[in-house]
């Protein structure tokens, strides 16, 4: 294969984890203990040793393939989504190593369960917010930017009357609607969640 179709394939794996995991975050609609009771569910799929070294294992590739496809595209001319695919992959690939790691840290180190709490414990407390916002924030649209590039190059046909390049549109549109919606569920509707004490050390406490 590849590394094109080693990429690609990986990437489809690792986006139906990222699903769940931004389905589980609108969860959080129905409250912080919804959302942990939704997470256990869901970690009986992805957290068993076989699914995990998976989801691991795909993140590592998009890592180390998708550095490969931009040092051999970085001199190609590129303008509209293929710029979008370029600079999207390039922040997903520091989130995921920066996210995988400090919830191995989390979970190995500093032996907390990384679930609602330890998501949004710096996005609910001044001034680490301030970072966490856009940090979290560009990742999702990183992600849908990502999604809706894919789609513009691999669709060919119109669907439902709309071109490719307004399908790709109405994903980035989705994506930005869907962070906002996710933002407002991990911040009790923008009025805070209070911290357990025992994730305090993640903010200085």
């Amino acid at each position: 294969m590849t590394t094109r179709s080693v990429h690609y394939f990986s990437g489809l794996a690792l986006t139906v984890f990222i699903g769940m995991h931004l389905f589980n975050h609108v969860w959080a609609l129905f409250g912080a203990q919804a959302h942990i009771e939704m997470m256990h569910t869901l970690r009986l799929v992805y957290r068993n040793r076989v699914v995990e070294s998976i989801i691991l294992g795909a993140v590592l590739v998009q890592i180390v393939s998708g550095s490969k496809l931009v040092a051999a595209n970085r001199k190609r001319a590129m303008a509209g989504f293929d710029k979008l695919h370029l600079w999207t992959g390039l922040y997903l690939a520091a989130f995921l190593l920066i996210h995988v790691g400090a919830v191995l840290t989390g979970r190995l180190l500093l032996n907390l369960d990384t679930n609602f709490y330890f998501g949004v414990a710096g996005l609910n407390s001044f001034p680490f917010n301030l970072f966490f916002f856009p940090y979290y924030g560009l990742a999702m649209l990183a992600f849908f930017g990502h999604v809706a590039a894919v789609h513009q190059k691999k669709m060919t046909h119109a669907f439902l009357g709309l071109s490719p390049n307004r399908q790709s549109r109405l994903i980035l549109a989705a994506g930005l609607l869907l962070t906002v919606v996710i933002f407002y569920s991990l911040t009790n509707g923008f009025r805070g969640v209070a911290i357990p004490a025992a994730y305090h050390m993640l903010i200085g406490k």
